[in-house]
């Protein structure tokens, strides 16, 4: 079965936006609890625009599920997570004007830096991750970093509109998950998935694991948190038989 993990940022956006304490992240990751996904996803960016360092750490300690942490791949944010010791750590990019993750990591141009934080989560048993486009050399590059989990971004098939051009990223992504299954890595997927485009995604053998958290959140305003993640769950559990 592929795993999900359901990412609650936006509920500490939308708690943001009247500087008070509702909703609460941790009513949500409750919740997610109750629905036995396989871990919360939380993206601690820089700005600290949506998810807060008292979140995180809240809901590691109230409530039994696996975090997986987003960062940006600093020495700040690697001593938060090392301090936080969650399941999993990915490394994603950021830019401060961004609306959201705009696209994977470059690991190639990055490998000394990403080589220096890896030393630091060497006494750890976190597992470290890199959230990147589904290209072939970017996989290459992590291997000889010795990382063994990767995330692919799936914003480029989400956003397409044709379906040629969806079909050509799609089999993008086919492709490197083969790849990069072939050299040892556990495959994930995530941003921009939704009931409709997620059972492609999902279909892919080699993928594991995907993250899903904007369409998430925005569907459980109509139809409510619990209703909205198992019917997701639903769909990809199909996608898998």
């Amino acid at each position: 079965m592929c795993k999900l993990g359901i990412n609650i940022d936006h509920v500490a956006t939308l708690r943001n936006a009247r500087g008070q304490s509702h909703p609460d992240p941790l009513e949500a990751a409750i919740i997610l609890k109750e629905c036995k996904v396989d871990s919360i996803t939380m993206h601690l960016r820089e700005d600290r625009r949506h998810i807060k360092d008292k979140d995180i750490f809240l809901i590691k300690d109230k409530v039994d599920l696996p975090i997986n942490l987003e960062i940006a791949p600093t020495e700040e944010m690697t001593k938060i997570a090392i301090d936080l010791n969650p399941r999993s750590v990915c490394f994603v990019p950021e830019k401060r004007m961004e609306i959201t993750t705009e696209g994977g990591l470059n690991v190639k141009s990055n490998m000394i830096k990403i080589e220096r934080l890896l030393n630091l989560f060497s006494s750890s048993k976190i597992k470290v991750a890199c959230f990147i486009e589904p290209d072939f050399n970017q996989i290459d590059s992590l291997k000889s970093l010795g990382i063994k989990i990767l995330e692919f971004h799936t914003g480029s098939y989400a956003d397409a509109k044709t379906t040629k051009i969806i079909e050509n990223k799609l089999s993008l992504i086919q492709e490197a998950a083969k790849y990069a299954t072939k050299l040892g890595f556990d495959c994930h997927a995530g941003h921009g998935l939704n009931y409709k485009n997620v059972f492609n995604i999902a279909s892919i053998k080699e993928i594991k694991e995907l993250n899903i958290g904007h369409f998430i959140i925005g569907e459980s305003i109509f139809s409510g948190l619990k209703n909205s993640i198992l019917k997701m769950k639903d769909i990809i559990n199909s996608a898998k038989k």
